[in-house]
């Protein structure tokens, strides 16, 4: 009865024990989508905050990144420095208006939901960020917790 259990256990600790041996980042705090055999860089900006009638909005210039991935669960690798990864967070954006916005809050309530991600140590300063869900087609940022920086990327 026992025995189930501690393979169970050494296993999960043979994995966590396993480095990324793959391409690395050429910058830190900048995620890079993990595609087959090569990293794409996010495309890194920042958002404007806009308030209008009890409404909060952020916005990014431009109707779609040039950054995109055919993957409804991509993976992203970074490097960290400044940024830690399991602060952060991804929100899909909806394009109007020639730019990607987000309706953040209404009326002081929090409108904006989170995707769910897990971000794991895969070096050590290395940590790969996994999306726990399907992501649909269209615009998509991570952004770090109470941040406007954002890296956008966009799913077809």
């Amino acid at each position: 009865m026992l025995r189930p259990f501690l393979l169970l256990f050494v296993s999960a600790i043979v994995l966590l024990g396993q480095k990324y041996t793959g391409p690395q980042p050429e910058k830190a705090d900048l995620p890079y989508l993990i595609h087959a055999d090569a990293l794409v860089p996010t495309e890194a900006t920042e958002a404007k905050e806009e308030n209008r009638k009890d409404e909060v909005i952020y916005v990014i210039e431009g109707a779609s990144s040039s950054v995109a991935t055919p993957l409804a669960s991509p993976a992203f690798l970074i490097r960290a420095g400044q940024l830690a990864a399991d602060k952060l967070e991804i929100y899909k954006l909806e394009a109007k208006n020639g730019r990607r916005e987000i309706l953040f809050s209404r009326k002081k309530k929090q409108m904006a939901r989170a995707i769910r991600c897990t971000a794991s140590r895969v070096g050590d300063d290395l940590f790969k960020l996994e999306v726990d869900e399907s992501l649909g087609n269209g615009e998509y940022s991570i952004t770090p917790n109470g941040s406007n920086q954002v890296f956008c990327f966009r799913v077809y």
